[in-house]
C-alpha cells in the first residue's frame, strides 16, 4: 500500500529533526573539545610564566648577592684613610 502524503511528511520531519539533533550534538562536542584545549593551553601558559618568574627571581637574587659580595670585596681592598694630622 502507498503511504499517505501526511505520513511521508511526518517521516521527513522526523528525519530532519534527527539530523538537527545530531548536528547540535556534534556542535556541542566540538565546542567542548575547544574549551578543553584552551583550558589546557592556558594552564601550560600559566605554568611557563610561573617558571619564568621563578627563574628571573633567582637570577635577580643571585645578581644582588654577587653585587653585595663585590661591594664587600671592594671595601676590603680599600686602604684605610690616614688621619688628617698625618696628611701632607
Amino acid at each position: 500500500m502507498r503511504k499517505s502524503v501526511k505520513s511521508r511528511a511526518e517521516e521527513q520531519f522526523a528525519a530532519s529533526q534527527k539530523k538537527d539533533q545530531q548536528a547540535l550534538k556534534q556542535k556541542e562536542k566540538t565546542a567542548q573539545e575547544r574549551e578543553e584545549r584552551m583550558a589546557k593551553l592556558r594552564a601550560l601558559r600559566l605554568a611557563k610564566e610561573a617558571a619564568d618568574k621563578e627563574i628571573a627571581d633567582k637570577a635577580a637574587e643571585t645578581a644582588a648577592e654577587e653585587a653585595a659580595a663585590e661591594k664587600t670585596k671592594a671595601r676590603a681592598k680599600k686602604p684605610a684613610r690616614m688621619p688628617q694630622a698625618h696628611r701632607r
